[in-house]
């Protein structure tokens, strides 16, 4: 154990929605991932995390936008107990602004994820400060319509409520005079001023949550390089579920993929220069900076765009997450870690650790001390509302499907993109994964019921 105990006092969270884990090109090593785009490039994310603790293989358990933020802010897994719902009044949800605000933190909000502030979600509890930048997705921001053409933004095979949308889209974008008007910029410059503010407090927690690259994709000119310039169809921002090549064409495909990569550039963009901001200010020496994604998107990749239950592969599931503790050394690690094992590792890190007793998430502190390699055995990852769920270890992901559909079973050493379907040649595999697969994370397409009084458990 080479490390040395951090004496950090502050805790920075970066939540950026629906950043895939192969579009940070630390991770990526600069490889393409689909033939007809250029590799993401995240310069500023990266060398962040060659200044930092990289992990590997950290998913959410339970999905998507809400269940996941449960989870990073209280230590509890969504997935089994819990569907997309406001926090409840404390104590039923305890969460990080709740424990450090009684320990004299100064706790702030900073984001334009919408949902966050719909009415009762009440996810600003016990947050001193809390700030909303409007306008993104449907946010019900405007109601005049745009003055920008819908149709220059969709193909002849969108519907009208897809058309809706697109349109909400465009009348909140419409005022965008520069890149300085861009969500993201915004929400970074909106916490780089509050640090400012408060940097005579001795304590802070910052949760900034930035809602880019979630769709739409519209980046700004300058970092719309990776679609292919002689392309003169309709600038598809916002695709549409099912099987794309239902409704669009191959170029098209490759369009919407470039924009989305162009979006997550110009994202890390915004990043490094928040994080050269908190070198300036002097938190980078007393602060543990942690940054994630909640969860990927899947790019038609197997087919579809947009999130979905069915769609369980590691373009959703796995994310990027990276850690800067001062006072620790940078590696790779890829420990198998799930989102409620991160708040007891910093409440731990940060000399609160008996606040995380009751928490069902585990820290990992001895994985970053270096005192173990192993955390989790195996992760789980859903839709609680849905019967399809992931169980994977480092080397095998087992999809298990509703009733009437193939099961699907991947080697993720040999068979990254998830490919080829093993179930049927690697049956002891999938018997093994599904062994961990309890009634808690199970939800069952009958509901299970007790007749008579010899408790005999039967489906309806």
């Amino acid at each position: 154990m080479n490390q040395t105990k951090s004496d950090a006092r502050n805790f920075i969270l970066i939540v950026l929605d629906s950043f895939r884990q192969d579009h940070v090109s630390y991770y990526n090593k600069g490889r393409r991932v689909f033939e007809n785009v250029p590799p993401c490039r995240t310069p500023y994310i990266d060398k962040f995390a060659e200044e930092s603790i990289v992990f590997l293989n950290v998913y959410p358990s339970g999905l998507p936008t809400i269940p996941v933020r449960y989870e990073l802010l209280t230590g509890m897994f969504s997935l089994p107990y819990r569907p997309w719902q406001p926090l409840l009044p404390y104590p039923k949800d305890i969460t990080a602004s709740d424990i450090l605000s009684r320990h004299g933190y100064i706790c702030s909000l900073i984001t334009d994820t919408y949902h966050l502030f719909k009415p009762d979600m009440n996810f600003h509890r016990s947050f001193q400060c809390f700030r909303w930048i409007r306008g993104q997705e449907y946010d019900a921001y405007t109601s005049s319509p745009p003055k920008r053409m819908v149709e220059d933004y969709v193909n002849e095979n969108y519907p009208e409520e897809w058309r809706r949308l697109v349109a909400r889209y465009l009348a909140n974008t419409d005022e965008f005079k520069s890149e300085e008007d861009y969500f993201s910029v915004r929400v970074f410059g909106e916490a780089m001023k509050w640090l400012r503010d408060n940097r005579t407090h001795r304590r802070i927690f910052l949760w900034v949550d930035c809602f880019d690259p979630h769709e739409p994709w519209d980046p700004p000119e300058r970092f719309d390089t990776y679609t292919d310039p002689s392309y003169d169809g309709p600038k598809l921002i916002l695709p549409m579920g099912g099987y794309a090549d239902k409704w669009a064409t191959k170029e098209q495909i490759d369009y919407i993929r470039g924009l989305y990569a162009g979006e997550a550039s110009f994202v890390d963009y915004c990043f490094g220069r928040f994080i050269e901001a908190l070198k300036d200010l002097g938190y980078y020496e007393d602060s543990i900076i942690a940054v994630t994604a909640d969860h990927g998107h899947p790019l038609a990749d197997h087919g579809k765009f947009l999130k979905g239950p069915d769609r369980m592969y590691s373009e959703l599931l796995r994310v990027p997450f990276i850690m800067h503790i001062p006072g620790y050394k940078h590696r790779d690690i890829d420990a198998l870690i799930q989102f409620p094992d991160i708040l007891p590792t910093v409440l731990e890190l940060l000399g609160l650790g008996s606040e995380a007793r009751c928490m069902q998430g585990s820290s990992f502190i001895d994985i970053i001390e270096g005192s173990k390699s192993n955390h989790r055995s195996y992760i789980i990852s859903g839709y609680h509302e849905a019967i399809d769920r992931c169980i994977r270890d480092r080397e095998w992901s087992y999809v298990k499907r509703p009733e009437g559909q193939p099961d699907e079973l991947y080697n993720l050493v040999k068979d990254p993109k998830e490919e080829i379907n093993l179930i049927d040649e690697r049956k002891d595999v999938a018997l093994k994964l599904a062994s961990y697969y309890g009634l808690y994370f199970h939800r069952m397409e009958k509901p299970w019921v007790v007749k008579g009084l010899q408790g005999r458990y039967e489906t309806m």
